[in-house]
């Protein structure tokens, strides 16, 4: 096969996946929770592991700076390496919920595979202390953060990038439906 003959069958992929409308009704029961959080002055918490966590920080910044919703992700090195090393690399996520997070907050958990044990101790803390929880990952469909979620946005692939592409694709799709708009001044 040819360069362009791959190239063309590798974004096709993606426009499935994108186009798909089952999606978008859990993409507006997000930003509707999302809009909640904010209205109540409650905050979004992010968190992944490797590419998912530099797609929670963007999220992060984007969702506070742009659309008014306080959210920060923890990707801090200092808090990964403390947490990590007092309690434990699979709990320091829970741990950093634990320890920021209040009633009425929403946290937003993001695994390629659905099956990261920090992510999915992290989801089982959030349900189990009342935290909204929205996640993101993809691979089987039956991975065990995926089944956590009130909210549960998966990829129905087991390609890395396009999982993580297409998580970016509808994190900020949300964000701009909370602000209105694709195209906005950069505040």
């Amino acid at each position: 096969m040819n360069e362009s003959s791959w190239l063309e069958k590798y974004l096709a992929r993606y426009r499935e996946i994108l186009t798909a409308k089952e999606v978008f009704s859990d993409l507006i029961r997000t930003k509707n929770l999302l809009q909640t959080a904010k209205t109540g002055g409650r905050k979004i918490m992010l968190a992944g592991n490797g590419a998912s966590a530099s797609i929670a920080s963007h999220l992060a910044v984007d969702l506070t700076k742009q659309a008014g919703v306080r959210a920060l992700s923890f990707n801090d090195a200092n808090l990964i390496t403390a947490f990590a090393n007092d309690y434990g690399y699979e709990s320091w996520v829970l741990e950093a919920i634990r320890h920021h997070g209040r009633p009425g907050d929403v946290v937003i958990l993001i695994s390629s595979s659905g099956r990261s044990p920090n992510m999915v101790a992290a989801g089982k803390f959030a349900v189990s202390h009342g935290f909204s929880l929205v996640t993101l990952s993809g691979f089987a469909p039956d991975n065990p953060l995926r089944m956590l979620g009130i909210v549960n946005l998966w990829v129905d692939s087991r390609a890395y990038n396009i999982i993580e592409c297409t998580h970016m694709i509808w994190l900020t799709a949300i964000c701009d439906l909370i602000i209105g708009s694709a195209e906005y001044p950069v505040s």
